[in-house]
């Protein structure tokens, strides 16, 4: 995966202002936050470093440094309170509510991302979905009302509706030029699934899924 630093805004007593946390510890925030809501589920109020720790599959002095962007909610003896930190950290990521995606790319991957049910538990919810041939997606392929539009419709429902993330799941050669319209639309994030590395302002965060290198790298595990 490609990271880079990435804003968030937290409080202080001056009022709101910018703190730029490093790619990888928003990421580590997202996975603790995962691990406190299974805590949630199962009526657990309270949870150590070292147990947190484990289950995001971090060192605990690796947990402690990233939950000081957080802020200080540790208890001596006692742990951190699970359904505070939930919430402090929902804050630090800014996803207090659902944020918009649309999905770019309707074919065998973009079809199984449209079903999954996951998205919309952390904070994501896919408004919309574009392809290049929408009349031979299969009408099953959709999931839970999501519209689908043909892809010369992208820019224009991006900026209408402040759509600022997005799911690109199109072949390698198509993938820049999509990555040009969605950013000019005003997209800053991009979640990308198409095996080409994509060009874009140094003010847009791609994060790049190659689903091949993953299993290359797991192979050298293999024996």
């Amino acid at each position: 995966m490609i990271f880079h630093k990435v804003a968030t805004k937290s409080d202080s007593k001056n009022g709101d202002k910018t703190a730029t946390l490093p790619r990888k510890a928003v990421y580590r925030l997202s996975i603790y936050l995962r691990c406190l809501q299974t805590l949630r589920d199962n009526e657990v109020e309270t949870v150590s470093s070292e147990a947190l720790a484990k289950a995001a599959g971090v060192k605990s002095t690796q947990l402690r440094k990233d939950l000081g962007y957080v802020g200080q909610f540790g208890t001596r003896g006692l742990g951190y309170n699970v359904e505070t930190l939930s919430v402090e950290i929902t804050k630090t990521l800014g996803s207090t509510r659902l944020q918009p995606v649309v999905l770019i790319g309707v074919g065998n991957l973009g079809s199984a991302l449209l079903r999954y049910g996951g998205f919309q538990k952390q904070g994501f919810e896919i408004v919309a979905a574009f392809d290049e041939r929408p009349e031979t997606v299969r009408k099953s392929a959709l999931h839970g009302g999501i519209e689908l539009h043909h892809s010369d419709d992208l820019e224009g429902f991006i900026q209408k509706n402040g759509v600022k993330m997005a799911i690109l799941a199109v072949p390698g050669p198509a993938a820049q030029e999509v990555a040009n319209h969605i950013v000019h639309a005003g997209v800053q994030a991009v979640l990308n699934f198409s095996p080409t590395v994509l060009q874009v302002p140094a003010d847009v965060t791609v994060n790049n899924v190659d689903l091949a290198a993953e299993l290359e790298s797991l192979s050298y595990f293999v024996r």
